[in-house]
C-alpha cells in the first residue's frame, strides 16, 4: 500500500463502476499510469453476495460492497430515509445491476422539432456519440436483437432462444402492432452462468464495472487498485486540483497526479465536490455557477404482472420493446421483461425495499408484517411474468443533491404535474400493447428508479449552465474530469449503463490527447 501511495500517476480514477473502470481501463491500455481509487473492498471474485436492504449495521455493509449508510431524501416534500441500491466496492453500484446496456435513441440526445428535447439536446450530436456507443456494446459483450424500430443498429452477438413462453408473449405483442425483441443484455456465455440480478456474479459472466473494466486494467500492468480508501476532499487552488485527501484503515493520506478523474455516481461525485469546500474553493469544487447537485433525475418504475397462461422459464429476461418511447408528443420509455419471478421470496424483497423508504416502514414489526401480504400476492400472481416500464425523468434545477457537513447523501426531489400526466397516458399505453393479456399493475404511486440517479454534474457548451464541457473536463478546473452518470443532461427513455461506458470512453480519449500534447 506505501508503494502505491508514493508512485507517481498519471491519473487517479476515483471510483470503479462503469464509468471509472471503462475510462480506466482505456487509459491504462494506452500506456498512462492509473490509480483506481475505491471506497469499498476489491472484495473476492468468488463471492455471490446480493442486495440487501435489511442489513443495518455500516461495516457488515461495507464489507460486502454494499453503501453503507441510508441515503436521505426529501421526496414531495416528505422526509425518507432507506438504502439505496447503490454499491461500495470493486465494481460500484454495476456488481449488482441487470446488465440491460441498450443503445439510447436519437431523440435521446438531439434537439429537433418533431420530437423537441427538454433540455435543448446534448452539446454533441448522436454521430458524434455513436461510435463510443458502439465500441461500448463491443468492450461489454453485448447481445440481443435489433430493435425493429432503431434507425442506428447496434453492435450485438447472437442471444440464445426465448423459451416456448417468451414467444408466446412476443407472438401476442406484435399481434397488437407492437414490435419486441430480445433485451440488449451484457453477459458472456459461460458454463453455469447465472441470472445475476441483484448481485454480485461468482463468474466472469457478467460483464460490469469489474470484468469490462477494472480487471483488464489491472491486466496491463499499468493500473493498481487502492481499496478500503475514502476521499475525503479536492484539494487545489482554484484552478487546478493539486492533491486529493484520503483516509484508509484510520489513517489519512496525500495523493496527486496531473488529472484526477471522478467516477463516484450520481450522488457521490456532487457530494465530493460539496465536501471540497475550501478557500480556493468558496462554493465546492468545480461550482462556480452554482449548478454542481442540480438537474437530478430517476427514471420512474410502472412494475406490472402478466399472466401468459404456459409454464416455462419464470425468470427470463428476454424481452423489450421501444413502441412507447414518443407518444402523443411525450416522452415516455421502454418496456422490457424484469428477470425476477412472481415469486414469495422476490416479493417480499420488494415489498421490504419500500418499507425500508419510511420511517415506521423499518421497524422490526412492520418488515416481519410484510410476510402474509406478501404470501398473498405469491398467491394471486402465480405464474405472472414481471415486466417494467422505464419512464424518462425530465430536469429540474430545484431536484438536487444538497450539501452536508457530515458527508452523508442528501436530496431534494419534487414530482411535476407533467410526470403524473405521462404516467397516466404510459399506463393506458402499456395496457393497449397488452391488450388480451391478463395483466395487473403493481404500483399505486410513481415510484422512483433510485438505482438510476443522473445529471448532477450536467455537461454542455455554456459554462453559466453546465459544469462539465463536452469532453467531461469541468468548465472552471483545468485537470478534473467525471465519467459517471452525472454527466447527462436527459434521462434518457433506456437503461442509462450504455451511455455512461460511451461518455467514460470519450473521457479518456480526451485526456489521452490532451497529455499527448503536453496539456495537463
Amino acid at each position: 500500500m506505501s508503494e502505491l501511495l508514493t508512485q507517481k500517476w498519471d491519473v487517479i480514477v476515483i471510483g470503479t463502476g462503469i464509468g471509472g473502470g471503462t475510462a480506466g481501463r482505456r487509459l491504462a491500455e494506452a500506456g498512462l499510469k492509473v490509480l483506481f481509487v475505491e471506497k469499498g473492498p476489491a472484495g473476492f471474485r468468488a463471492e455471490q453476495t446480493r442486495l440487501d436492504s435489511e442489513m443495518f449495521v455500516p461495516e457488515a455493509r461495507l464489507a460486502r460492497g454494499l453503501w453503507p449508510s441510508q441515503v436521505h431524501g426529501r421526496i414531495n416534500g416528505r422526509d425518507e430515509a432507506f438504502y439505496a441500491p447503490l454499491g461500495a466496492g470493486l465494481g460500484g453500484s454495476s456488481a449488482f445491476y441487470a446488465a440491460t446496456l441498450e443503445r439510447p435513441e436519437m431523440h435521446d440526445l438531439e434537439h429537433s422539432n418533431a420530437r423537441p428535447h427538454p433540455t435543448g439536446g446534448w452539446p454533441i450530436s448522436y454521430g458524434e456519440f455513436a461510435p463510443y456507443l458502439t465500441e461500448a456494446e463491443r468492450q461489454f459483450h453485448v447481445h440481443g436483437e435489433q430493435d425493429p424500430l432503431a434507425e442506428h443498429p447496434s453492435l450485438l452477438a447472437t442471444p440464445p432462444a426465448v423459451d416456448a413462453v417468451d414467444k408466446l408473449i412476443f407472438d401476442r405483442l406484435k399481434a397488437t402492432g407492437m414490435h419486441p425483441y430480445q433485451l440488449h443484455s451484457a453477459t458472456r456465455n459461460v458454463e453455469g452462468c447465472l441470472n445475476c440480478f441483484g448481485f454480485k456474479c461468482p463468474k466472469p459472466c457478467k460483464m460490469d464495472g469489474r470484468s469490462a473494466g477494472v480487471e483488464p486494467a489491472l491486466a496491463t500492468g499499468n493500473a493498481a487498485l487502492l481499496d478500503m480508501a475514502e476521499v475525503t476532499a479536492l484539494c487545489g487552488d482554484g484552478r487546478r486540483i493539486t492533491h486529493i485527501r484520503l483516509q484508509r484503515g484510520g489513517q489519512k493520506h496525500s495523493l496527486s497526479a496531473p488529472v484526477i478523474l471522478l467516477a463516484a455516481g450520481a450522488f457521490g461525485t456532487p457530494r465530493l465536490c460539496f465536501q471540497s469546500t475550501s478557500e480556493a474553493f468558496p462554493h465546492g469544487v468545480a461550482n462556480t455557477n452554482d449548478r454542481v447537485g442540480r438537474g437530478l433525475m430517476f427514471h420512474t418504475n410502472e412494475m406490472f404482472a402478466v399472466w401468459p397462461g404456459a409454464k416455462g422459464r419464470e425468470q427470463s429476461k428476454a424481452l423489450g420493446m421501444r413502441d412507447l418511447m414518443w407518444v402523443d408528443g411525450q416522452r415516455l420509455g421502454m418496456v422490457q421483461s424484469m428477470g425476477v419471478d412472481a415469486s414469495y421470496g422476490e416479493i417480499l424483497h420488494y415489498m421490504r425495499l419500500r418499507l425500508a423508504r419510511t420511517t415506521l416502514g423499518r421497524k422490526r414489526f412492520a418488515q416481519d408484517g410484510a410476510r402474509l401480504p406478501a404470501a398473498i400476492a405469491a398467491k394471486v400472481l402465480g405464474r405472472a411474468k414481471i415486466f417494467l416500464g422505464l419512464m424518462e425523468d425530465l430536469s429540474y434545477d430545484d431536484n438536487r443533491v444538497i450539501p452536508t457537513q457530515d458527508g452523508t447523501i442528501r436530496f431534494e426531489y419534487s414530482m411535476r404535474p407533467e410526470l403524473y400526466a405521462r404516467r397516466k397516458l404510459f399506463q393506458r399505453e402499456i395496457k393497449r400493447a397488452f391488450k388480451g393479456q391478463r395483466k395487473m399493475f403493481l404500483l399505486n404511486a410513481p415510484e422512483l428508479n433510485f438505482g438510476h440517479p443522473s445529471g448532477t454534474m450536467r455537461f454542455g457548451q455554456d459554462a453559466a449552465s453546465a459544469v462539465l464541457r463536452a469532453d467531461g473536463r469541468a468548465h472552471d478546473v483545468s485537470n478534473l474530469y467525471v465519467s459517471d452518470a452525472s454527466f447527462m443532461p436527459s434521462s434518457m427513455g433506456v437503461n442509462p449503463s450504455l451511455a455512461i461506458a460511451a461518455q467514460a470512453l470519450r473521457v479518456a480519449d480526451a485526456i489521452i490527447e490532451r497529455q499527448s500534447h503536453g496539456e495537463t
